[in-house]
């Protein structure tokens, strides 16, 4: 510590350089919160002894249906509250690039185990009477300009019609907002009945199920039950917590984590020929103040430590600036789609501390070694 006003003067020797070089460890560590904050929405499932709803899928693959039957036999197990049956419509309104979720469910149990999604009454029942009807997620009409009553037509990539289309055109009866303002509403819910009588394909089954629990009902219990229920049949079943299902399902587009890997390794690679280059470069050009230095009494180990010091201290201040603007940006996110709200985890935060320090000494490391081992006399012969 008794260094730190020299080490600080040092960095700012060529202020444009210490500049340029923050900026980009800023850059590294906005993108090391961000990806991370995106990684745990995606692959952050919870345990499932603390579930409060748990989702039945097919055990061989989630593109696989489930019989209609399985709603009713579900239905019986001891703990299971409510049930409800959902498909993945997987299509998109005007533009392609611009998807959101679509489901065909059950309109009473849909609200039964969903009760954090709010809808007003009359446009529930608005719903039950209007066979063509949708209702949406605030930020779907908002995104469109769609208000109740406007035409909505929707592009399924899976689902094709018996009339040989992929075009379903549904009526906007209602427009539905969530109890907690962090979570996404870019969602879209239709009657099951109105799909299943128009699809070409797959009627009479369900993609998955979701179910609430009792009170005091053992997760572990009733996943186990209701597996247990369908073993040994055509159709045996897989239950999770929803965030193991959003998982799962996310886990189609890709390996998320892996990419995430790929993308910060880098980053961080490039961040380190930055960083190194640009201390290379001072103790190059600060030769003859080292011999100066050494000329005084300073120690060889104290001027690597200066030098390390230096290194560390440019990653530190682009780390915590890039990593605080991210966390900055994330708490005030909105979820996206059906994932939980965003948000660092706390271990990642301390993993990039972590990553700052280690960061800065290797990239100091080869220039002060090159300052310890200089000597008085080369240092005056070079400067």
């Amino acid at each position: 510590m008794k260094y730190l006003y020299l080490v600080w003067k040092s960095i700012w020797r060529k202020k444009a350089r210490t500049i340029l070089t923050i900026l980009s460890v800023v850059v590294a560590f906005f993108l090391f919160g961000i990806l991370s904050a995106v990684n745990q929405a995606f692959t952050g499932g919870a345990d499932l002894a603390n579930a409060s709803r748990l989702v039945v899928i097919d055990k061989v693959s989630l593109v696989n249906s489930l019989p209609a039957s399985y709603l009713q036999k579900i239905e019986t197990i001891p703990g299971v509250e409510h049930v409800v049956h959902q498909d993945w419509f997987g299509g998109y309104y005007q533009d392609q690039r611009q998807q959101f979720a679509q489901m065909p469910t059950d309109i009473d149990r849909y609200f039964a185990v969903f009760p954090e999604i709010l809808l007003p009454d009359d446009q529930k029942e608005a719903w039950r009477r209007t066979q063509d009807g949708i209702v949406i997620g605030r930020e779907i009409a908002d995104r469109y300009g769609l208000s109740i009553g406007d035409r909505m037509p929707i592009h399924s990539t899976i689902w094709t019609n018996k009339d040989g289309g992929q075009v379903w055109d549904f009526q906007v009866v209602g427009i539905f907002d969530h109890a907690d303002p962090k979570q996404s509403t870019q969602m879209a819910l239709f009657s099951f009945k109105y799909f299943d009588e128009g699809r070409a394909f797959g009627t009479g089954s369900y993609g998955w199920f979701t179910i609430s629990l009792a009170s005091g009902a053992d997760p572990v219990e009733v996943a186990a039950a209701v597996d247990a229920q369908f073993a040994n049949s055509r159709n045996e079943t897989k239950t999770s917590t929803e965030a193991a299902f959003v998982e799962a399902f996310t886990a189609q587009l890709g390996n998320i984590a892996l990419i995430v890997t790929l993308i910060l390794s880098a980053v961080f690679f490039t961040i380190l020929l930055v960083a190194g280059n640009t201390m290379a470069q001072s103790v190059r050009e600060r030769i003859s103040e080292l011999a100066v230095l050494k000329t005084l009494g300073f120690q060889d180990g104290s001027v690597l430590g200066i030098v390390l010091a230096e290194s560390v201290l440019i990653m530190l201040l682009g780390g915590l600036v890039g990593l605080g603007a991210a966390w900055v940006i994330v708490s005030g996110a909105p979820a996206m789609g059906g994932l939980p709200p965003l948000y660092i985890p706390g271990d990642k935060l301390l993993v990039g501390l972590g990553y700052m320090v280690g960061a800065g000494l290797l990239a100091g490391l080869f220039p002060a070694w090159q300052a310890k081992r200089l000597t008085i006399i080369d240092a005056l012969a070079r400067a």
